[in-house]
């Protein structure tokens, strides 16, 4: 005669008899693992960068520089994120009119003449932020006497799949001679580099 197991039977063999209390906690657990999510093929897969997200990030950096140099206000803050912070390691410049504001004279190149290109770009392994360095060749536009930095910035993928920028900073730049903005020159490169 074969035997049914039910919780009484399982009381005679010394196991534990669930209380209500118990027994709703276990369903409980339960339930809360069968619903949590389970990481996906697709959801793995976005963690991993597209190869052309880098590149996209670098053409990015590139376009924004230029629209420094083309005088273009517009395209200037068309790069900026809405909440974008310049000059985070001191006190930061808040949001994209406070830092097109900001920048007027940089971007007009009465005050300042600024030039930059990425050297070094990395995508995140959430593949929707980026990091971009490079060097920066500042001039003064009365003078023409020249001093090179460098910049770094992070961007952030929008929800139209363009690339902002978000955060902002260099370091001080240094009095550069002829040579020096001659390597700055040809060190530009309009492609992106493979990885």
């Amino acid at each position: 005669m074969k035997k049914e197991w039910n919780h009484e039977s399982l009381a005679e063999f010394g196991e534990i008899r669930m209380t209500s209390p118990l027994r709703l906690w276990c369903m409980a657990l339960l339930l809360a693992v069968a619903a949590a999510p389970v990481p996906s093929l697709a959801a793995e897969r976005a963690q991993t960068p597209s190869p052309d997200a880098r590149c996209q990030v670098w053409a990015r950096e590139l376009s924004f520089a230029q629209s420094v140099l083309d005088h273009d206000a517009a395209a200037f803050a068309a790069h900026l994120h809405p909440q974008a912070a310049f000059g985070v390691s001191g006190k930061p410049t808040l949001g994209r009119a406070a830092i097109a504001e900001e920048w007027a004279g940089i971007i007009d190149g009465s005050a300042l003449s600024l030039d930059w290109y990425p050297s070094v770009v990395t995508i995140g392994g959430d593949g929707e932020t980026a990091y971009s360095s490079g060097p920066a060749l500042y001039q003064d536009p009365k003078t023409g006497a020249a001093r090179l930095g460098r910049f770094g910035s992070v961007w952030q993928r929008g929800g139209d799949g363009s690339w902002y920028v978000i955060f902002d900073d260099g370091i001080r730049p240094e009095p550069a001679d002829a040579a020096a903005v001659q390597a700055f020159r040809q060190g530009r490169r309009a492609d992106c580099p493979p990885a």
